[in-house]
């Protein structure tokens, strides 16, 4: 299942910080990481993916059903932003794909042959490793 979804802006809370690491002056002095906030229970998605993204043990969702995610990569808030925005929809994303279910099967006569001659190859090449007794 693709779910073709983008956040509303209603459904995004924004707050600007400043980015770590080095930088020099523009990282000292301009706020441009940005911390995004989306409650998954308030939001637009399908109830199916809700509980999806509930259930992922991610350590970007917190106990309250908060997605939180931090992008500090690039110099400015707009791509910030943007880079914050991508994150979250490949996140849904992730959960929207439902794998198919798997048909038991059995295995062929012939795998099963196979399987018991290599067994017993085997078991002959660790017999041979036994200890050497003399003439008995």
């Amino acid at each position: 299942m693709r779910l073709d979804w983008l956040p509303s802006e209603a459904e995004l809370d924004f707050s600007f910080v400043r980015a770590q690491g080095a930088g020099g002056q523009n990282v000292n002095k301009v706020s441009t990481a940005a911390h995004l906030r989306f409650d998954i229970r308030a939001s637009s998605l399908p109830e199916v993916i809700q509980q999806r993204l509930l259930q992922l043990s991610d350590q970007r969702i917190s106990s309250d059903g908060v997605v939180v995610i931090k992008a500090q990569e690039h110099r400015s808030q707009e791509r910030n932003r943007a880079d914050a925005i991508a994150r979250l929809v490949e996140l849904v994303q992730s959960v929207a794909h439902t794998p198919k279910p798997r048909k038991a099967t059995k295995p062929t006569y012939g795998s099963q042959q196979r399987r018991l001659q290599g067994k017993s190859l085997r078991s002959g090449v660790k017999a041979g490793r036994g200890r050497v007794r003399s003439g008995e």
